[in-house]
């Protein structure tokens, strides 16, 4: 795979873990997608990486965001080329409107091009659900965790935004229980997934933070979801308590996927080291992609489809 600059990069995967998200490339634009997923017909769906875009500078180069400084005419430039990647057009997307609330949006046909060709008439919108072929429903991401659901059998998506008040707001449980009560759903045909996001390893949280998932979750589930370092701080496993949150709200365990192989071109803030570039053709969480989470703040975006 080459970079924007034409440079050939390998990903590496974090190791000692099992399974990996597919990393695809179509015209230039590598995405990420979930095996499971990719196997049910006519579903279709990606994780943007900062590559195969037109942006520059700190948003080089696929930047989805029109709130980082970037220009108007690149973001639409690389909606233009990921949803030409991927398979299907912007016309197409509804986008969420995050503000870290556990609000679940059940999107409609009158919803089609929101926040991408005609302004969004909502607000505080952290998920997203539909059964309506054709939409494509759109979260965004810096290092919170993208949540994935479909159930093949009712022919529902959902996708959701969970950070750290999310989590413990317990939105994927609200996302379930939508898909319950509009569509019918039953959670045990309900496939999941947690999307690329921070690692334990990587996330240092204060002592308030960890007390609220203290409180949230079972004193049994405590050692699962938090690492006590000292001095008031904490690691915090986001990926570990949604997959709790899952079970909870009847997902099957073997159907919860998780994100245990991040490729490291994505995120450069998974790394108990910090970024590094390695010499040569090889690259690992490269600091000339991504060196702060504040300038990678919403410029990932999760995309999900159902075109049958």
């Amino acid at each position: 795979m080459k970079t924007d600059t034409g440079e050939n990069i390998e990903i590496k995967w974090k190791t000692g873990v099992k399974g990996r998200m597919n990393v695809r490339q179509a015209s230039g634009v590598p995405y990420l997608t979930y095996p499971v997923f990719e196997q049910i017909p006519g579903i279709i769906h990606g994780f943007s990486t900062r590559l195969g875009g037109v942006s520059r500078g700190d948003c080089m180069s696929m930047n989805l965001s029109f709130s980082r400084g970037d220009l108007e005419e690149n973001v639409r430039e690389n909606y233009r080329r990921f949803a030409g990647a991927v398979g299907f057009f912007p016309e197409q997307i509804v986008c969420s409107d995050q503000t870290h609330t556990t609000n679940v949006r059940v999107v409609t046909e009158t919803d089609r091009g929101k926040g991408i060709v005609v302004p969004r008439d909502y607000t505080d919108v952290d998920g997203l659900v539909t059964d309506v072929p054709g939409l494509v429903l759109a979260t965004f991401y810096a290092d919170c965790v993208p949540l994935y659901f479909v159930d093949p059998e009712k022919r529902v998506i959902g996708l959701s935004h969970s950070g750290w008040k999310g989590t413990v707001g317990r939105i994927g449980k609200v996302t379930v229980e939508t898909m319950q009560r509009e569509y019918g759903c039953r959670p045990k045909d309900i496939l999941a997934a947690i999307g690329p996001s921070i690692c334990q390893e990587c996330y240092e949280v204060s002592e308030d933070v960890a007390e609220q998932f203290m409180r949230a979750f079972p004193a049994s589930e405590h050692g699962k979801i938090l690492k006590e370092k000292g001095h008031g701080k904490y690691l915090l496993d986001l990926w570990a308590a949604n997959a709790l949150i899952f079970a909870e709200a009847g997902i099957l365990a073997d159907i919860i996927h998780t994100p245990e192989s991040v490729p490291a071109v994505i995120l450069s803030f998974c790394s108990p080291t910090g970024p590094v570039r390695e010499k040569g053709e090889t690259w690992e969480l490269s600091s000339d992609y991504a060196n702060s989470i504040d300038l990678m703040h919403k410029i990932h975006g999760s995309f999900f489809v159902n075109i049958t």
